[in-house]
């Protein structure tokens, strides 16, 4: 193994991803092919869950996902680690996002779920046509108890009761605020920052020698880990006292951009 052996990692939506033309760009996709070539390491580092990166898959070859923030962890084609939310704890967060009237997706490692009926969330229409779309809608609703997630998301609006749902969660989750009543909720123990852990650790790359790229909230935990982080042109400005490159969009070809400034391909 190459001395100079980098490990890079990349959040899929807003980075690598364009959520303008829903592409990988070309550039991006060469850029990758030759850090690869070169002897780095490329993974997904996504909030993404296993059953939600298969579109990325068929878009561009890479040496591992890590999915769910955390949660399960492939390295060419192998998997160093998965979690699910102990089934108990999870029938109790169903009743928790009901009783303080937000609405939402439940994303599992298989699939995705949803409540039964219309909600009266627009964007929980929304993501579910998406999701229905990409087949990962399961036939099971939150009625039934026969499955386990990996984490979930939640949309709230002027009836819900934000502050009484994040203290019946308590610590056990962190709740990432995403923008526009769209909250990203994680088991506590887990994050894009555990999942790099684990990663260099299996391969035995130095932290110094990890890159990360993102542009949103629930790159954080990536930014404040890594020592090498790439900002994407369209931003959150949480991830800006971390940020050591600043890139163009992912439109404008700004992984590829970045990619190079910093040889990496």
């Amino acid at each position: 193994m190459s001395e100079n052996r980098k490990a890079l990692f990349f959040d899929i939506d807003g980075t690598l991803f364009s959520e303008v033309n829903r592409n990988v760009p070309e550039s991006a996709k060469e850029a990758i092919l030759q850090a690869r070539k070169n002897g780095h390491l490329v993974f997904i580092n996504s909030g993404r869950t296993d059953c939600l990166i298969g579109s990325i898959k068929e878009l561009i070859r890479v040496d591992g996902y890590c999915c769910g923030c955390g949660t399960r962890i492939i390295a060419e084609d192998q998997v160093l680690f998965s979690a699910s939310i102990p089934h108990e704890q999870g029938l109790e967060i169903k009743r928790i996002i009901q009783e303080y009237d937000l609405d939402g997706v439940l994303e599992g490692t298989e699939s995705c779920y949803f409540r039964k009926g219309i909600s009266r969330l627009p964007q929980v229409e929304r993501m579910k046509e998406i999701v229905e779309r990409e087949g990962n809608l399961s036939p099971y609703s939150w009625d039934e108890d026969c499955y386990n997630f990996d984490k979930f998301c939640v949309f709230a609006d002027e009836k819900s009761d934000l502050k009484g749902f994040s203290r019946a969660l308590g610590l056990d989750f962190e709740i990432i605020d995403r923008g526009n009543g769209f909250y990203e909720c994680v088991p506590s123990q887990y994050s894009k920052a555990t999942a790099i852990e684990l990663v260099i650790k299996h391969y035995g790359i130095a932290l110094e020698d990890a890159y990360v790229f993102g542009d949103s909230t629930n790159d954080l935990s990536m930014f404040e880990y890594a020592k090498n982080c790439i900002l994407m042109g369209h931003h959150s400005v949480e991830l800006e006292p971390y940020a050591t490159f600043y890139t163009k969009n992912v439109e404008d070809d700004g992984v590829a951009y970045a990619m190079k400034k910093l040889g990496l391909a």
